[in-house]
Parts: C-alpha cells; structure tokens; sequence
C-alpha cells in the first residue's frame, strides 16, 4: 500500500480501530488535495472523499479513501499554530462570515461547487496573526480585510485564479495584524478585496479588534 503523507496503514491490524483524530483528518485532506490539484482525482471524487473523510471515525475508515494514490511520505505535512481550528464547509452551498465574528488562529475553508465570504473589518481576532486554510473547487472565495490587515498568499491555483489585494500604508507596518492564506485552487478563484470599516454614521473606525488574554 503506498505511503500516504504519514498516515498510519494500520488497515488489518487492531490500530485500524483507533478513534481518527483531528489532525489525521487534516493530513489526510492535504493527501487529497494535491491529489486533485494534480489530476488525480476529479472535483467530484475530491467533494465525495472529503465528504467521507470528514465523516470518519477510525484510520479504518479514512485508509480506503487514500490507498490508490501515490505517496507524499517526503513531503512534510504543514503544522499549525498551537491554537483552536475553526472549519467552515461550503459543499453546494454557500457560507458567509461577518460583523463582529471571533476568528480562532487557524480557520480551514473548503468550498466545492459553492462559495464563501469572509469579512474581517469587524472580525475579533485572537491575536495578531491568523492563518487561512483554503480549499477551493470549481467555487469562489470572497475574502475582506481593512485597510491595516497586512495579507500573505503562499496557495496554489490550477485552472484558476487568485486575486490578492496590494498593501495599504497602513498594512505596511511592523506590528499590522497579518493573515496568512495557503491551499489550492482548483478551476476557481480566491480574491482579497481590501476595504475601508465605517461606523453607522459613515465615518471610518481606525483599528482592528483583538482578544486580549
């Protein structure tokens, strides 16, 4: 059985019946992704295993659905900061996140024949940092930050675009809050508008909101 990113192929022994965690989910995901973004998998077949595996109890159940692709034991899986990981799922549908929402520090998107909106002039930050994990198939992903938020695309767009906003003066300084986006695109598009925050009386509100503590 190919190596698959460091996935355990535990299939015919009792690990098998281990309980997935999280992060086996998100290793697994990153096997598939690439795994689409090559053409080794058709938008359907992505949406379908992804389905599956976010569904999966055990690395039983998350072993079928990597075990025909080729390893990416080499490749080191991506970690994230320490931290809460939000997931927003858009699979024929749409998601929208606005006004005064709480980030976590790292937040997964994966939008497949829907779309996405992401506002974050009246976000809560949870610090300084925040990092944006985006998949997105044959879908969009709307993302607005205001004028002080600095942005870093380090993603990948097969068969689509990305749109990434250029940075303001304020953006511009050492201690700007920064989001960090990553992730494939695939016959879509991501785009970073940049925007100013009003008030209800139109007149611009200055600063970012983070958490303290």
């Amino acid at each position: 059985m190919p190596d698959n990113g460091g996935m355990d192929s535990q299939g015919s022994g009792e690990n098998s019946r281990l309980r997935a965690s999280d992060a086996d989910r998100d290793q697994a995901a990153t096997v598939l992704n690439q795994a689409m973004a090559e053409g080794r998998l058709t938008a359907e077949e992505h949406s379908e295993r992804l389905d599956a595996l976010y569904a999966a109890k055990t690395h039983a159940d998350i072993e079928p659905l990597l075990d025909d692709l080729p390893g990416h034991g080499t490749a080191p899986v991506p970690v994230p900061p320490a931290g809460p990981v939000n997931r927003i799922r858009a699979i024929l549908s749409e998601a929208t996140r606005k006004g005064a929402w709480h980030v976590e520090p790292v937040l997964e998107i994966v939008t497949v024949l829907g779309g996405a909106e992401l506002d974050f002039r009246e976000a809560v930050l949870p610090g300084r940092e925040v990092n944006l994990k985006v998949t997105c198939v044959l879908s969009g992903v709307v993302i607005i930050v205001p004028p002080e938020m600095r942005v870093i695309d380090s993603g990948s767009a097969v068969l689509g675009g990305r749109d990434i906003t250029g940075e303001s003066d304020e953006s511009a300084e050492p201690d700007a809050p920064l989001l960090r986006i990553s992730g494939p695109c695939v016959l879509g598009g991501i785009e970073v508008k940049r925007k100013p925050r009003e008030n209800g009386d139109g007149r611009r509100r200055p600063t970012i909101r983070i958490e303290s503590g």
